[in-house]
């Protein structure tokens, strides 16, 4: 059978194999061979400055941020606008070329860092670079292993860099990692080895955006977020760029319009600086997934500032506005690089012009559990560990999404013992936050960290708990992780979890298509990584009941 494209890059891919027609997320084919190109000139960029590094050279930072912003473009649901892609592949292909003559052995440089086409040939050569080019499906399986875990950290890297933050050992690291997946000669077992220094940066790079937005706008704190709606017009901020929503705030000051967040968005409301804007005034709705439901009910205008865009409804198109690596054909486009101010000015001026948003709940929900507010609490949780008043703690933490399994983690949180608290972070926790389940002795029962890269909050308080404990293992302790997934940015933080040395993670609601066989029996057997069963099964398996 012929392919149109090939992607299984996310958890919904098609039959749970992949997409060949057009993608579950809404790619067309087209767009779809032109980021499979994309992510050939970038490993064949990266080619050029890992050799230009071997021999001693110094790459300047607007080239990290090429490879870095390019990944992010082709991550699930960020960039939809064929143009772009086309636009960021010329663009590379030229910063490459300029590179090239400064490498003095170039027989040690890839075929992707060798090649170079006109527009004219970019359709020709997008068919023969995706991912069905490597025809050993273990090797495939774990080149993209790595590939899409470099994808989620190029996103957090891409985030820190706009609060202009810097680690220059995890960008040598990702262009590194994207020379050496092209590199035939490496056997399985380097690749393993390969995919988990991945892990290893993975938490390097989340140490790094943590740092940058704690930097920037102070540690998150216990916040009572309302989810009802105000009597002005609103702007909608969805996607994980909080300096996006810092500008955007700044320019709404006194205009009488009102910002709200949407999805991963909701934790910004944790952070103390943004609680200085009076015009910021709650979260609209839930995952991204229902967006065409609450981007009609919004009324106003939408922001996306990275990935997680569904295809837009005619009714409301006119109202979607993107940004950064985001972009959908026929949506207005706000541009901007690194230190600078992006003009949100032609946006707040047609928020002006529509209705308050339409309510579709009311109350509050509560979140701010990041690193630091948990150790503060931290006495008070070993107390009631300590007198069993909590017995575990479960790591539900990743994405949501539409597949009807999923409705699995609402049902798991309801039915877990009333002596569990639920550790969180990331867009799976609308699957549960705005349930009532009560607390334990003052402390919620769902503690949300923020955002899915905020899973390195998580993976510190359970170092921290390790610490507490005094246990050699950080296997010992009375968590049990329960992670749902979709796309590229949980790929790295599940990296992140084994290379910290977790095991017996359950993912779910599928395990990846990009498995093979093979390369799953390996995780099991090394990580006891599991997909996940019945609500009644798992937690008979978790807790014996």
């Amino acid at each position: 059978m012929e392919h149109k494209m090939f992607c299984y890059q996310c958890q919904e891919t098609a039959g749970g194999q992949g997409c060949c027609v057009s993608g579950v997320c809404g790619k067309k084919p087209e767009v779809a061979m032109m980021q499979d190109l994309l992510v050939y000139v970038t490993k064949g960029l990266a080619s050029v400055t890992t050799q230009l590094r071997a021999e001693g050279k110094t790459i300047a930072e607007s080239v990290n941020h090429t490879v870095t912003f390019n990944l992010f473009m082709t991550i699930t649901n960020a960039n939809f606008d064929r143009e772009m892609i086309v636009a960021r592949i010329t663009e590379t292909l030229k910063e490459k070329d300029s590179l090239l003559p400064e490498v003095q052995d170039k027989e040690k440089l890839s075929q992707a860092a060798l090649w170079s086409g006109s527009e004219a040939e970019y359709e020709t050569k997008a068919a023969t670079v995706g991912v069905l080019a490597t025809e050993n499906e273990d090797v495939r399986s774990l080149r993209e292993l790595i590939v899409y875990g470099l994808k989620g950290l190029a996103a957090y890297s891409k985030h820190a860099n706009a609060l202009l933050q810097e680690d220059g050992d995890v960008d040598g690291f990702i262009q590194e990692a994207l020379a050496k997946v092209q590199d035939d000669s490496l056997s399985v077992e380097e690749l393993v080895a390969l995919t988990m220094e991945t892990g290893k940066y993975g938490v390097q790079g989340m140490a790094l955006l943590d740092q940058a937005n704690t930097g920037a706008y102070g540690n998150p704190e216990i916040t009572q977020v309302n989810i009802g709606v105000g009597t002005r017009p609103g702007i909608l901020v969805s996607g994980h760029d909080l300096r996006d929503l810092e500008m955007l705030l700044e320019q709404t000051k006194g205009t009488g319009v009102d910002v709200y967040t949407h999805s991963e968005m909701l934790p910004a409301h944790y952070y103390p600086f943004f609680k200085k804007y009076d015009n910021f005034v709650g979260n609209y709705g839930n995952a991204w997934w229902k967006q065409k439901e609450e981007f009609e009910t919004f009324r106003g205008p939408i922001l996306m500032t990275t990935n997680c865009i569904v295809p837009p409804k005619d009714s409301y198109k006119d109202r979607l506005w993107t940004t950064g690596a985001a972009g959908f054909p026929g949506c207005r486009h706000i541009s901007g690089s690194y230190g600078e101010e992006k003009d949100f000015s032609e946006l707040i001026e047609q928020a002006k012009t529509c209705q308050p948003p339409q309510e579709i709940e009311k109350g509050t929900i509560v979140g701010g559990f990041a690193h630091e507010q948990v150790f503060a609490l931290a006495d008070k949780v070993v107390e009631a560990v300590k007198s069993g008043a909590i017995k575990k703690f479960v790591v539900m933490g990743g994405c949501d999404g539409r597949a009807k399994k999923r409705e699995y983690y609402t049902e798991f949180a309801q039915q877990l013992p009333k002596d569990t608290v639920i550790l969180t972070a990331g867009c799976a926790k609308y699957k549960y936050n705005k349930l009532d389940l009560g607390d334990i002795g003052g402390i919620p029962r769902v503690l949300d960290a923020g955002q899915c890269n905020d899973s390195y909050s998580l993976a510190l308080i359970a170092l921290k708990l390790k610490e507490v404990f005094e246990l050699d293992d950080i296997n010992e302790l009375p968590i049990i992780y329960n992670i749902a997934w979709y796309e590229q940015k949980a790929v790295i933080v599940l990296l992140a979890l084994l290379y910290l040395g977790i095991k017996n993670i359950h993912l779910g609601p599928t395990l990846p298509a990009f498995l093979s066989p093979n390369v799953a029996s390996v995780l099991v057997e090394n990580f006891g990584i599991a997909g996940i069963g019945t609500v009644e099964e798992d937690l008979k398996l978790f807790f014996g009941e």
